[in-house]
């Protein structure tokens, strides 16, 4: 499946409703991630049209409810790993008062046992705010053909893949920090071909460029600019990238 900016941009406007409605009970841990990085993470999912989107986090977040709001534009699921039966209560409460219990899969125990059992992740997140999370994103088996990992919560000098994602080369992943939330590092994979050149799924063909025997990827196409109008009447004016 290809990129889809109507995917994109409704996963984006659910979202905005989502948090909307759940300011009210929102509690500190709940309000640790901010709103842009909310709406950029499910835009993305939906966008790319993720089927099997992983979230490894101490308990729930607003991050949870946007992923699901992802993965029930696309038809696909989320699965939760939890690390304390103590969270799944609150975390299932959350995710039923937003209507999206039927998206989301839980899973508690070991985050390192759990995450290894699920093959070809095209959409995955990992909090990273414990040191003992870092580890966890090379764990992480991606879908080689087209692939995000977003680390969030990469403070304070820590690292997250930069690039080195398991069993595959380098040349296939680029990694960034984005200039939203807390620390949060993208990383997206795609496909080398022939020519050596990345393309992810429905991007267009990238051009490529050498600097210090080094490669880098980027495309010309542009983003757009997209209206939407919620069920309040309220406009909504945002950007969007046409593909990944």
């Amino acid at each position: 499946m290809g990129w889809s900016p109507e995917n994109a941009a409704n996963a984006y406007l659910d979202t905005l409703k989502l948090r909307s409605q759940d300011h009210g009970r929102r509690n500190e841990a709940q309000k640790s991630v901010e709103p842009e990085s909310i709406e950029f993470i499910s835009a993305l999912a939906a966008g790319m049209g993720a089927k099997l989107i992983v979230q490894v986090s101490p308990k729930a977040s607003q991050s949870t409810v946007a992923l699901a709001a992802a993965a029930r534009r696309t038809g696909g699921r989320l699965v939760c790993i939890l690390p304390e039966e103590e969270s799944l209560a609150s975390t299932k409460e959350v995710i039923e008062e937003s209507g999206l219990n039927d998206i989301v899969e839980f899973k508690v125990g070991d985050p390192y046992e759990l995450l290894p059992e699920y093959e070809n992740i095209d959409f995955s997140l990992v909090d990273c705010k414990s040191d003992s999370y870092t580890g966890l994103l090379k764990l992480i088996d991606v879908n080689p053909r087209s692939s995000v990992v977003v680390a969030n919560h990469l403070e304070g000098g820590k690292e997250g893949l930069r690039g080195d994602v398991r069993g595959l080369n380098k040349g296939a992943v680029r990694s960034l920090k984005r200039p939203i939330g807390e620390g949060m590092e993208v990383t997206m994979i795609g496909k080398i071909d022939e020519a050596g050149t990345m393309a992810t799924r429905g991007s267009p063909e990238p051009k490529r460029a050498s600097r210090g025997g080094g490669r880098r990827w980027w495309s010309r196409k542009k983003s757009k600019w997209v209206k939407k109008i919620d069920e309040s009447g309220e406009e909504h004016i945002f950007r969007l990238p046409q593909s990944l």
